[in-house]
């Protein structure tokens, strides 16, 4: 598929399009195609980068053009969008008009779900065809193919936020949640650091039982434990500060968060992101409490020119300016 992409690429310069592909015919020489005029692109007297499109891209997308104006909703209008999208499968124009024809003509629905199928294979990062299936989906109400089909193409690449997007909407739509931490916890055990999977858990627990205490303490134990697995995973310690904003306690006083501290501090980590959570976690007792501040402000500042100068130098300036903004805030 690669290949033909290459050849029939609207950037093409090529004129040979029939050594290319000895079968097609240009719509120009179709005898059914006699009564319509195609309708060229006109970019003006002096365009500033001219495209040099094939023929057989002109020749496509002039006759598209023709069709649309004359809102022409026919099997041939169908069968040249499927053309224009061999050719620029990215066209939202050509997309919005496929479905115009497909509903138009009442096509079955499943054929269509296939053949997007088959584009978004090729093509997996592209909007338009996501879109085009979400639409499908709705039309036919019917979602069973589509989680295992995100789950394919999160296979081969775990962070597609096409498919990401698509299956959130799935899920929450159809209400498919039964066995989605279960999905999610399978793509973290193969990399720890999929941002995309900690993304994931959030949504569904949002999505479902919500934040109750019960939920809290499960969600910190298995966030705990994969840090001690990681420490240095900028995911889980974003996630655990996203299940404390759940938490009475905030990020101090939670006796699962301190148990993790304890632990850190004992195998002496110097993960940066563990000593942000400290800089934070003292931050939120100055805030509550001022008559910390004469204590916390100095070890705030310590921890933060660690930071600055040995932890993670290449964020030096940001460590900084936090250390400005606290003397700020909390300095008599």
């Amino acid at each position: 598929m690669a290949d033909k992409e290459l050849k029939e690429s609207p950037t093409d310069s090529s004129d040979e399009c029939s050594d290319q592909e000895p079968s097609y015919i240009f719509y120009r020489d179709r005898p059914e195609w006699n009564d319509i005029v195609p309708v060229e692109l006109h970019e003006g007297p002096f365009p500033v980068v001219a495209i040099a499109y094939s023929d057989r891209f002109k020749d496509i997308f002039n006759y598209f053009r023709a069709i649309v104006l004359k809102n022409e909703i026919s099997e041939r209008a169908f069968q040249l969008t499927s053309d224009a999208l061999e050719l620029n499968p990215a066209n939202y124009t050509v997309w919005q008009y496929r479905r115009t024809v497909l509903k138009g003509l009442e096509k079955n629905i499943q054929k269509e779900l296939s053949f997007v199928r088959t584009i978004i294979e090729d093509h997996p990062k592209n909007y338009q065809v996501w879109h085009h299936r979400r639409v499908l989906v709705e039309w036919s109400g019917d979602p069973s193919s589509e989680l295992r089909l995100t789950e394919i193409v999160l296979a081969q690449d775990a962070k597609n936020y096409h498919a990401w997007q698509h299956r959130q909407w799935v899920l929450e739509t159809f209400k498919l949640f039964d066995h989605e931490l279960e999905f999610v916890e399978r793509l973290l055990e193969d990399d720890i650091r999929n941002n995309s999977a900690w993304n994931q858990r959030y949504f569904v627990v949002k999505q479902t039982s919500g934040f109750t205490e019960d939920i809290i303490n499960r969600e910190l134990t298995f966030t705990v434990n994969s840090i001690k697995i990681v420490c240095n995973n900028e995911s889980a310690w974003n996630y655990l500060r996203g299940i404390l904003s759940h938490c009475p306690t905030g990020l101090n006083g939670h006796p699962i968060v301190e148990e993790l501290c304890q632990f850190l501090d004992y195998n002496k980590s110097e993960a940066p992101f563990y000593f942000s959570f400290l800089v934070d976690r003292m931050e939120e007792m100055m805030q509550s409490d001022p008559l910390k501040r004469e204590v916390l402000l100095p070890k705030a500042d310590q921890v933060l020119q660690l930071l600055a100068t040995k932890m993670d130098p290449i964020r030096r300036e940001y460590w900084l300016f936090l250390s400005r903004y606290l003397n700020s805030q909390f300095a008599n």
